[in-house]
């Protein structure tokens, strides 16, 4: 028996696959979803969830913070960010990649964030001398 896996990014489906067990990180720790599993919904850590399937072993997907919930025998995982690997080696390399380039991103935004800021105190300031 196979449950249906989706893993769900906000602009696009990242995989649907066919997967007969999985297991996922949650704050409280790990945890498994078999197809006879009852339905649930858990808040997912970023943590590395892993599937099965009939044609491969198992697969790795780094996933960052976000939602799990099953019905029935469809898994829907929704998160902001994901990358897939079969070896833990390679997807620890990938991971560290992109969160270094997202760690860019983000200080580029904070420096756009703190120029903008300066510059509405800077009209509000002249607002209050006239």
């Amino acid at each position: 028996m196979e449950m249906r896996l989706r893993i769900l990014l906000p602009f696009r489906v990242f995989e649907d696959v066919g997967a007969l067990r999985i297991v996922a990180e949650s704050r409280d720790g790990s945890f498994g979803i078999l197809p006879r599993r009852r339905d649930c919904v858990a808040a997912l850590c970023p943590g590395i969830l892993v599937y099965e399937t009939e044609q491969t072993q198992e697969v790795y997907v780094a996933v960052d913070e976000g939602v799990l919930t099953k019905t029935g025998h469809n898994v829907v995982v929704c998160v902001r960010n994901a990358i897939a690997g079969q070896d833990l080696g390679q997807l620890r390399r990938a991971v560290e990649e992109e969160f270094m380039h997202l760690d860019e991103e983000e200080q580029e935004v904070r420096r756009a964030l703190v120029r903008m800021e300066s510059g509405l105190i800077r009209r509000m300031a002249g607002f209050y001398r006239d």
